[in-house]
């Protein structure tokens, strides 16, 4: 039994009270959404300087402008990474399975991707390619982060993490200093709902943040796409 596509018809007059509630004047979430982008210049010109922020070698251009020790270990990890040190999936499949690899087939669409959650601080994932090299392990490709944003400004880490992510093909994700469970000036979380029976809601959903913090994430986000090309960010939660 084919299923009825009519019923994926969202109602015109759905859309019309989207569109008028976007659209009307007295709506001020939507008008300090857009003031927050204004900060940062059109989406033309917000795109272009994540890009330009975002490319390898004005990243490793900034670190050395710093003196950052972090530049000797970026260059280490990219001669590895051309020299084709790491082991590769092929290379590997044999370690583990031995002769019997070559009578198995693979299926890629049932691919998995090892996850390291979280890595804070930079010096840990030249550590994780050097034991990856030694043992002939396979490296991760997405790390989520969770320290602040602030400390890694402070130290470079910043930079040399979106680098290294550039030299080795991983993927990222960093978590706002105004996430959901950032702690209120009474020490509890801003999200009402979380230590509390409806932690589970909060945490993951989101329900519960102050209706302001919305616009600091867009900000946030937007200050760090713009200065270092990051592109995902975590907002309710710590990961």
């Amino acid at each position: 039994m084919v299923a009825d596509k009519g019923k994926l018809e969202i109602d015109e007059d759905n859309l019309r009270e989207i569109n008028e509630f976007l659209l009307r004047k007295d709506n001020p979430l939507v008008d300090e959404v857009l003031k927050i982008i204004d900060k940062y210049g059109s989406v033309d010109e917000i795109n272009r300087k994540a890009e330009e922020a975002g490319r390898i070698d004005n990243l490793m251009n900034r670190l050395e402008k710093k003196k950052s020790p972090f530049v000797k270990d970026l260059e280490w990890l990219k001669r590895k990474r051309d020299n084709e040190a790491f082991v590769s999936v092929e290379e590997f499949r044999r370690k583990v399975l031995g002769k019997k690899v070559s009578s198995m087939e693979f299926d890629d669409s049932f691919a998995v991707t090892l996850e390291i959650s979280a890595l804070n601080f930079f010096p840990w994932l030249i550590e994780e390619a050097r034991k990856s090299i030694r043992n002939s392990e396979v490296m991760p490709a997405r790390f989520i982060r969770v320290r602040s944003m602030k400390e890694q400004v402070e130290d470079d880490d910043i930079l040399a993490f979106a680098a290294a992510m550039h030299i080795i093909g991983a993927s990222y994700v960093q978590t706002l200093d105004t996430k959901g469970t950032l702690l209120g000036p009474d020490g509890k979380p801003i999200n009402v709902h979380l230590s509390g029976p409806e932690t589970i809601t909060g945490y993951f959903g989101g329900v519960g943040n102050p209706n302001r913090y919305p616009l600091k994430w867009v900000d946030e986000f937007l200050h760090y796409y713009t200065e270092y090309g990051l592109r995902q960010v975590l907002n309710v939660n710590s990961g």
